[in-house]
C-alpha cells in the first residue's frame, strides 16, 4: 500500500465487507441491544476465517481494513479489544476463539517467592467483563491472567453495544511464565490505530445513511440533497472522514514498518478521528432532523460507536497535546 490500496488489499476489503454485511447486519446489533442477543455466531465466523490470526504488526493494514468495516457495522463482538489491545500485549497469537482485554493502568506487581502478586483496579477496560484472558500492564512488565482470577463489573457507557468494565485484581498470584516480553508503548500504538479506524468506519456509516436519507427525503417538491446547505454539510463530512482515514492508514503503515514516527502517527490518527466524529455527529443528527433522534433509527448505533471511540484511550485534545509536545521535542 502506498497512497491507496493495491489490488490484493481491494479484494480483501471487498471480501471483508461482504462477510460483515452477512454476519453483522443492523438486525444483529439491534437484537443485542433490545433483546440481549448473542453475537457468538459472528465471532465464530471471524475466528474460522482467520481474522484472529492478524496479530503480526506487519498485518496492520489488513487488520485495519477489517476494523474499519466492523466499525461501520457497530460490531458487537470482542474483536476490537482482542486484536488491538490484548493481542499486542500478549506477544503472540491469541488462544483460538478466545476473547482478550487489556488493563493499561491501575495494576501493580510485587515479588512473592518465585512469582508475582498483582493488585489494583483497572478502570474502563474494553470487554473486561467478557474476556477470557486479561493482559495487565504493570511497572514490572505485562502479565496475562485468566479472567477467572479477577473480578469484573460492567459499567454503563454511551454505546450500549460496547462492553466496558472495571477489572479488579485482588492479590492475584501469577508465575514468571505469565509475564510477556511485550512493549506496552508499541502495543498502545496499535490500540490507538484500532479505535481510530473503528471511528472512521462508524463515521462512514453515518455519512452513507445521511446521503441515502437526503436522496429519499423531499421538501418543497425536491430531494433535500439538492439543497446547497445540505450538500455543504455532506461535503464537510466526507472531507473529515477521508482525512481521518488517510491518517489512520498512514499510522497502520508506520506500525507495519516499525518506523520511528509510529508514536506520532498513532496520535495523529486518534486526534483526526476524534475531530472527525465531532463534525460527523453534529451534521449527521442535524441532516436527519427529528428522525435522527428516534430509537427506531439505526443511525444511533453508528453515532454512538464513533462518540464512544473518542472517549477511549484519550480524546482529540489529549492527542493534539501529545503531537505538539513531540513536535517541540524534535525541533529544540
Amino acid at each position: 500500500m502506498l497512497f491507496e490500496f493495491d489490488s490484493d488489499q481491494r479484494l480483501w476489503q471487498e471480501t471483508v465487507r461482504a462477510v460483515v454485511a452477512k454476519e453483522c447486519p443492523p438486525s444483529l446489533v439491534r437484537g443485542v441491544v433490545d433483546r440481549g442477543a448473542d453475537p457468538g455466531t459472528a465471532w465464530k465466523t471471524y475466528a474460522d476465517l482467520g481474522w484472529l490470526e492478524l496479530t503480526d504488526p506487519a498485518d496492520s493494514v489488513e487488520l485495519g481494513i477489517v476494523l474499519e468495516e466492523l466499525g461501520r457495522a457497530a460490531d458487537p463482538t470482542p474483536f476490537l479489544a482482542t486484536m488491538t489491545q490484548f493481542a499486542p500485549l500478549a506477544s503472540g497469537p491469541t488462544v483460538p476463539g478466545a476473547g482478550g482485554a487489556a488493563a493499561y493502568d491501575g495494576i501493580t506487581a510485587r515479588r512473592a517467592g518465585d512469582g508475582w502478586i498483582l493488585d489494583g483496579t483497572a478502570r474502563h477496560v474494553l470487554d473486561g467483563d467478557r474476556a477470557e484472558l486479561v493482559a495487565a500492564v504493570t511497572g514490572a512488565g505485562v502479565f496475562v491472567v485468566p479472567s477467572a482470577r479477577v473480578t469484573a463489573r460492567r459499567v454503563p457507557v454511551f454505546d450500549p453495544v460496547l462492553h466496558v468494565a472495571d477489572v479488579c485484581f485482588d492479590a492475584v498470584p501469577v508465575s514468571d511464565d505469565a509475564r510477556t516480553g511485550a512493549d506496552p508503548e508499541k502495543a498502545r500504538h496499535r490500540a490507538l490505530l484500532g479505535v481510530a479506524l473503528t471511528m472512521v468506519g462508524a463515521c462512514r456509516r453515518v455519512l452513507d445513511m445521511v446521503l441515502e436519507h437526503a436522496t429519499a427525503r423531499t421538501q418543497f417538491g425536491a430531494p433535500i440533497g439538492s439543497f446547497q446547505a445540505v450538500q455543504h454539510k455532506a461535503a464537510d463530512m466526507h472531507v473529515a472522514i477521508e482525512r481521518a482515514r488517510a491518517l489512520a492508514y498512514y499510522a497502520a503503515l508506520a506500525i507495519a514498518e516499525d518506523t520511528p514516527d509510529r508514536r506520532l502517527a498513532a496520535s495523529m490518527a486518534k486526534a483526526a478521528a476524534g475531530e472527525c466524529q465531532a463534525l460527523v455527529f453534529r451534521h449527521g443528527v442535524q441532516l436527519f432532523g427529528a428522525m435522527g433522534f428516534t430509537w427506531e433509527n439505526d443511525l444511533q448505533f453508528a453515532l454512538k460507536r464513533a462518540k464512544a471511540g473518542e472517549l477511549l484511550l484519550g480524546g482529540a485534545a489529549e492527542h493534539r497535546a501529545l503531537i505538539a509536545e513531540e513536535y517541540r521535542a524534535a525541533h529544540v
